[in-house]
């Protein structure tokens, strides 16, 4: 409902802005040339958001997705210990997780919701710890294989589309650590403040 408000209200002020400055032509010839930019980058990327969800499919079938749940399992019980007793809840962080790790956050986002569903049951509306550190986790989350990037910059005509990973890894790694560390400390400073 806010944002609707918000976008309401930047499409007047750019209305009205074009409109006091003389640019009322400019603006009615971009917004065509806009709208089919949008439709051709959705449509190009929409390959490639098919291609890494088949390949997330593919991982979970061949029981890739249960080994890596396997692999993460120490820091997953360290950083949200409710896990330890909600399998539920470890597989759902697991699957959100690695679709971060392959950079799809639209296929990463429905098992994010549903965890922290799980984690918010019987807390009233009141964040948790881990809910946080969810949240912050999922935001900053760390990208092994940007996908989602890769394909914005190839439908640009990028020759290279991945040779950003170097820079990817290092900033995500950078960005979650940090955060989740930030929610780790602000936790305990807020529990004891």
């Amino acid at each position: 409902m806010i944002m609707s408000w918000i976008w309401t209200g930047l499409l007047a002020i750019s209305i009205i802005a074009a409109v006091t400055t003389g640019n009322g032509g400019a603006l009615s010839a971009a917004i065509p040339k806009g709208a089919q930019a949008g439709i051709t980058l959705a449509v190009s990327m929409a390959g490639s958001v098919c291609l890494w969800t088949g390949v997330g499919k593919l991982m979970e079938s061949a029981g890739l997705t249960k080994k890596l749940a396997r692999i993460l399992r120490p820091l997953l019980r360290r950083l949200f210990p409710s896990t330890k007793t909600d399998s539920h809840l470890e597989n759902c962080l697991s699957a959100n997780i690695c679709a971060n790790f392959l950079g799809l956050g639209n296929a990463a986002t429905p098992m994010g919701i549903l965890a922290a569903q799980r984690m918010a049951k019987g807390q009233n509306g009141v964040a948790t710890d881990e809910l946080c550190k969810l949240v912050v986790l999922n935001t900053a989350s760390i990208q092994l294989i940007p996908a989602n990037v890769a394909a914005v910059r190839s439908s640009l005509g990028c020759v290279s589309p991945f040779d950003i990973l170097p820079a990817v890894w290092i900033t995500s790694l950078c960005s979650a650590g940090l955060g989740v560390a930030m929610a780790c400390v602000l936790g305990k400073l807020w529990k004891h403040g």
